[in-house]
């Protein structure tokens, strides 16, 4: 017999009451207005909403969203993260997941943190212990580097960059969870991938949007005649999107995707164009070469020939 366990635990949490949606509250509180006095409905809908604030701030992520998105975190880290990728760095890190996720082909996991603080203790000996356990032969790189400051990271130096249920957790803490984004696409190679598992809008903000935005424009200076103006000019867009879907069977709503950065990103039309004079310059100047070395080498051919044929009184 099976068993839906995400249909399973609503049920749970529904009968024990430990999940009080606003709907319920506002319910009960009329009801209770209704039957009573003034004062009593008063101090009744004020105890309510206490409870509620109480159960949210302990709750915190509710089980079964958590349970489904650490689910999607791994399916997708397993299925997207390229074989011949071998550098992984991870915003937020607070737990071991990440080392039970990737993939063993990997041979670097850069960890970055959702607190101002930094890495803890405990989260270091967590890495520590799993990556034992597990026996990846991949090497943690405990950076001392906050999620929206990577500091310790050269710019395009990351295969894939993972972000799992840790934006929200950066808000908590204070932190710029929108500049982490910024951060995963300046650390990222040409071609390197950004996988994300969070929550689909943080204050009012779509994550997805806060993708879609980064470097897609710049103020560029031009100069008309002797005035100076600033005229704003688009720039490639920095990612890529690959493929991304809401996930399914969760209280919280939560999106997954994976974008891929481009090999233009953050530039300017001018700068493409360039871009392609320079490298089409060096086609030439390689192919300028390879044609010099090829008749060079029918030359000493060629007199090599006539010497032996000299020897022999021809």
């Amino acid at each position: 017999m099976k068993i839906n366990i995400a249909a399973a635990l609503c049920c749970f949490f529904n009968a024990s009451n430990a999940f009080v949606t606003p709907n319920t509250l506002a319910f009960a509180t009329s009801t209770t207005a209704a039957t009573s006095t003034t004062s009593s409905a008063t101090t009744t809908t004020t105890t309510t909403r206490s409870n509620h604030d109480l159960i949210q701030l302990k709750m915190g992520l509710d089980l079964v969203t958590s349970l489904r998105t650490e689910w999607i975190s791994a399916s997708i880290c397993t299925n997207q993260i390229p074989r011949e990728a071998t550098s992984v760095l991870q915003l937020g890190t607070e737990d071991a997941r990440a080392v039970t996720f990737v993939p063993r082909s990997v041979d670097e996991i850069i960890t970055s943190s959702a607190e101002k603080d930094g890495l803890s203790i405990s989260t270091q000996r967590q890495l520590k212990q799993q990556r034992e356990r597990r026996g990846t032969g991949a090497v943690i790189k405990y950076a001392d580097q906050r999620a929206d400051d990577l500091k310790e990271t050269d710019d395009e130096s990351v295969d894939v960059v993972i972000s799992l249920q840790a934006a929200d957790k950066m808000r908590e803490n204070g932190l710029d969870w929108k500049n982490s984004i910024r951060e995963a696409a300046r650390v990222l190679k040409p071609g390197g991938k950004f996988i994300f598992v969070e929550k689909a809008e943080i204050e009012g903000d779509k994550y997805l949007d806060v993708i879609a935005s980064v470097a897609t424009s710049s103020l560029v200076g031009q100069e008309d005649n002797a005035d100076e103006s600033k005229e704003e000019e688009e720039l490639y867009p920095t990612f890529e999107l690959i493929g991304y879907d809401d996930v399914d069977l969760v209280i919280v709503p939560h999106i997954a995707g994976v974008v891929m950065k481009t090999a233009n990103a953050g530039m300017s039309e001018t700068e493409i164009n360039a871009k392609l004079a320079a490298d089409e310059k060096a086609r030439i100047a390689d192919l300028s070469i390879s044609a010099f070395e090829r008749g060079l080498k029918k030359r000493r051919k060629k007199k090599k020939k006539n010497v032996a044929a000299e020897d022999q009184g021809f």
